[in-house]
């Protein structure tokens, strides 16, 4: 009969992402609700908005470079939007007809952004929504890359995103992620890319150089992460790390530790009225 801790530790993913390294690093506890417990956490508006814009973007992509224009990003929106409309997540929102219109236009400035950045038609685009699967620092590694260009036989790495761009100097947690992209370029093709780019759909682009110097950070990181979540995985403990975003959790009503951060948040008048944990602890 296997004991507890090797029961556990069937628990440690196959393998460790951006987003679900950046998660365990935020809240082990969360990581936790959500990959191990698998409780229900639906993408919000934001987000299905994002998914929408880039899906939409990677097929303009793939296109010959004189059809990248934006009617045929329209057309492509309109063909893409019923697998939207229906989606489950999408239902789950229960937008009235002001809010689909309302979303409807998100979308369209995050997929019409993309033009204030550059000219989709002057890319010369290697690859799109690329699925890397590599080991880095002896950790199992996955990443979709949003796009791989040239430029003058250089590899560029791309990233898009339809958030709000971030000061420079708090980007960090966003430029790992497309850094630790190029070293997955680099152990699957052979080839380092020399430049990592986050293109923030309608605002700006943070570009960042790919050397062994800026490369060592982010994957040294990446393997202290995938020891911490071993260790988590095997001893069933996973600490919760309380703060602000305790009152945007969705698995706030499972979390003893975050349920009385946001009460304390809550009496002192530090919390925003918005915030979902105040609906679902019953404070407002």
């Amino acid at each position: 009969m296997n004991n507890g801790a090797e029961t556990m530790s069937e628990n440690l993913p196959p393998y460790l992402s951006p987003s679900s390294s950046s998660l365990f690093d935020q809240c082990a506890m969360k990581w936790k609700f959500r990959y191990v417990d698998r409780l229900p956490d639906p993408p919000g508006e934001a987000a299905l908005v994002g998914t929408f814009a880039h899906e939409v973007l990677e097929f303009l992509l793939q296109e010959p470079p004189q059809k990248r224009t934006k009617e045929r990003a329209k057309e492509l929106a309109g063909i893409i939007w019923p697998k939207i409309e229906n989606g489950v997540d999408f239902l789950a929102l229960t937008l009235g007809d002001d809010g689909v219109r309302n979303f409807k236009w998100k979308s369209w400035n995050a997929i019409e952004g993309l033009w204030k950045l550059e000219n989709p038609s002057e890319v010369e685009v290697q690859d799109t929504e690329r699925d890397v699967r590599v080991e880095l620092e002896g950790v199992p590694f996955r990443g979709v890359v949003d796009r791989i260009d040239k430029e003058e036989q250089a590899v560029i790495v791309a990233d898009y995103k339809s958030g709000k761009a971030p000061k420079k100097r708090f980007a960090g947690d966003k430029i790992r992620q497309v850094l630790l992209y190029a070293a997955a370029i680099r152990e699957a093709d052979g080839e380092l890319p020399s430049k990592a780019r986050l293109l923030f759909l309608g605002q700006e682009t943070i570009e960042t150089e790919v050397s062994e110097e800026t490369l060592k950070e982010p994957l040294e990181r990446l393997r202290n992460t995938w020891d911490q979540l071993n260790v988590a995985c095997t001893s069933n403990i996973f600490p919760a790390t309380t703060g602000p975003l305790c009152a945007w959790c969705p698995f706030v009503t499972h979390c003893p530790d975050g349920e009385q951060e946001v009460r304390q948040r809550f009496k002192g008048n530090r919390v925003r009225n918005d915030a979902p944990a105040l609906e679902a602890l019953s404070l407002i």
